[in-house]
């Protein structure tokens, strides 16, 4: 006998989107300046459950003590992702037009010649 179209069965849980989705955490300089104070803080042995605890990896609390000693509470609010860019929007629009202007002075210079 065929089940009846009349919907969901009672046993069935329907996902929800905005819990399926996850995002990068972001965190403040306020919570990294905490999370150093704390980890210089811990014991012998204390620290791996500290990280644990926040769910941070050690490396990341290496990226932020180095980050502050270089560049104090400035570099630990540094938000975007990604290495810098080597060259300005405005260096990358220039350069086709320094290449175009080289290659006409040289075809320039090979017609006076």
């Amino acid at each position: 006998m065929p089940k009846s179209a009349s919907g969901l069965p009672e046993s069935q849980v329907t996902p929800e989107p905005g819990l399926e989705k996850r995002t990068r955490r972001k965190f403040t300089p306020e919570y990294k300046l905490r999370m150093i104070a704390e980890a210089d803080a811990c014991e012998h042995g204390e620290l791996g459950a500290m990280l644990r605890q926040e769910k941070l990896y050690s490396n990341q609390l290496s990226a932020w003590r180095r980050e502050y000693a270089e560049r104090s509470v400035d570099g630990l609010s540094k938000s975007a992702p990604g290495p810098a860019a080597s060259r300005t929007p405005e260096q990358r629009r220039y350069e086709p037009l320094r290449q175009e202007n080289g290659r006409l002075k040289r075809t320039q210079a090979g017609d006076c010649e």
